[in-house]
């Protein structure tokens, strides 16, 4: 209860809920000492697989005994997701305390929610100096409360591909802004850069990197990895060729997560072995990013079908769910609840020879559009239906045995998912 309280204060300390700028969190941090110049820190910037690749990295690292604070957003259950120091997450009580302390120190100043979520995530990093920071970008990242570190070890840039247009004026809603706000202001370390859906997002971000003096890698030309067959699959760079195992995550595309995952983490150098990259990869917990649910109130309305659940929002998000949805051999059925932001049209363009496709409200989310105008939004799709809620939705899929429900479009969503769960 003291920790809502605490948060219902945060969301009232500015009238928006993003204000790009870095002027506020500049000066709450400089009343904290400037905690972000006292830690070690990875920072991820992107569109689609920033959370994947921390987690790939993060369980590298735990199998390797090497201490790690992790800051990524936004949470799937509870806030405490964000806050993970020395290799666990805060309890509420020790969130709370950190709270107040910063709270204390900004003086009721306007910030947005992020910013101050920032300023304690730094606070309490600055506690631990020797271990490694994996920082996840929030919206862009230019002026991402993130911004603000004045060195790092390396910055990894995941799949950039269209999402939060609403943000960019109308006339530079393309791939090449987006490319820059994310990657334009990144700092002379290193610089990974993973694989892109396309050839000219590589590009602009090779053009815009081009005066970084990083040393820089990219997919394809400095590391790569093949398909999995036979439960493995291989990973190649400079320093050799690794047989890996599966890992225990879903989805073609999280190889190449995992894969830039491994590729920084052995550019760094950090007494990271073989071994540790092998079962560091079969222990990968990455919620809400194509989860398979194996129990529970809502599995038990599954039955013993494939029950999955995956946040995925943008069209690039789309297609590559897409790709793994077109692996399997059975029917599949989608629930699909999303933000009003979003470009719906273009996201369910890519599902294709779904049976049944129901659209809902999402619980909670006055941002969200209303199951019904999205029903409309995909009127080219045959089967589709509206139902209110999670539950109703579920029930009303017509399941056989060995079908797929996949519950997607919003991490928020998912949310609910796993709290109704």
């Amino acid at each position: 209860m003291k920790l809502k309280k605490i948060l219902s204060r945060f969301q009232k300390l500015h009238p928006k809920e993003i204000d790009l700028s870095l002027d506020r969190i500049k000066k709450l941090c400089n009343k904290l000492g400037n905690p972000q110049d006292k830690i070690k820190s990875i920072s991820v910037v992107g569109t689609n697989g920033k959370n994947s690749t921390i987690q790939a990295c993060f369980a590298i690292l735990k199998d390797a005994n090497i201490k790690c604070n992790l800051y990524t957003s936004p949470h799937i259950k509870k806030i405490n997701e964000r806050f993970i120091f020395n290799n666990e997450q805060l309890q509420d009580d020790e969130l709370a305390e950190i709270f107040e302390i910063v709270e204390k120190k900004n003086e009721d100043n306007p910030i947005t929610f992020f910013e101050i979520l920032t300023a304690c995530y730094f606070y309490k990093a600055a506690q631990f100096p020797e271990n490694i920071n994996l920082i996840e970008a929030g919206l862009f990242h230019r002026f991402d409360a993130t911004n603000i570190l004045k060195e790092n070890m390396a910055s990894i840039i995941t799949s950039i591909s269209k999402d939060h247009l609403d943000w960019l004026p109308e006339n530079e809603k393309t791939i090449k802004k987006i490319v820059f706000e994310k990657t334009s202001s990144l700092l002379d370390s290193n610089i990974i850069v993973a694989k892109q859906n396309n050839r000219n997002t590589l590009d602009y971000i090779k053009q815009t990197i081009s005066q970084n003096k990083s040393k820089k890698i990219f997919f394809n030309d400095d590391f790569s990895y093949s398909d999995i067959k036979n439960n493995s699959f291989y990973f190649k760079d400079k320093f050799g060729k690794l047989k890996l195992p599966k890992p225990n995550v879903l989805g073609q595309f999280q190889l190449e997560n995992i894969s830039t995952a491994i590729a920084t983490l052995r550019l760094l150098n950090l007494n990271v072995n073989d071994q540790n990259i092998v079962n560091g990869i079969q222990k990968i917990d990455n919620l809400a990013r194509l989860q398979e649910i194996k129990s529970g109130k809502l599995k038990n309305l599954v039955k013993k079908n494939l029950f999955l659940i995956s946040g995925d929002h943008n069209e690039d998000g789309a297609r590559v769910l897409n790709e793994y949805l077109k692996s399997l051999k059975c029917k599949k059925h989608i629930i699909i609840g999303m933000m009003s932001n979003k470009e719906h049209e273009k996201y369910i363009s890519h599902f294709k020879n779904i049976s049944s496709i129901t659209t809902i409200d999402i619980p909670n989310q006055s941002n969200a559009i209303s199951g019904k105008k999205l029903k409309e939004k995909f009127k080219n799709k045959v089967n589709v239906k509206f139902k209110e809620n999670i539950e109703q939705a579920i029930k009303s899929v017509p399941l056989n045995d060995g079908d797929l429900l996949l519950i997607t479009g919003s991490l928020y969503l998912c949310s609910e998912v796993l709290n109704l769960n």
